[in-house]
């Protein structure tokens, strides 16, 4: 993983860069929704693809763990694999 810093604000400080993950390019700020056991609450993938249009998931991997298990996900191909419609890998 790489962060590169495009931009600083200088009257607040805030900043404007990019994350470089094996799995693609994310433009930071982002807003990063939060899958539970393997999926986002209240909305669904074509929602999280065409209207929030999250470049990241953040996956709470304590809850996978104790269910469905580390069996059945890696059996799945883990997390990526596992959720529906992901576009990503």
């Amino acid at each position: 993983m790489d962060f590169e810093l495009i931009s600083t604000d200088s009257g607040s400080g805030a900043r404007a860069g990019k994350i470089t993950t094996a799995h693609g390019v994310i433009e930071t700020p982002i807003f990063m929704p939060v899958g539970t056991v393997g999926s986002v609450k209240a909305v669904t993938q074509e929602q999280l693809r065409s209207d929030v249009q999250a470049q990241i998931i953040l996956g709470n991997t304590y809850h996978l763990y104790l269910r469905p298990g580390l069996q059945v996900l890696e059996a799945a191909g883990g997390c990526i694999s596992s959720m529906a419609g992901s576009g990503r890998s």
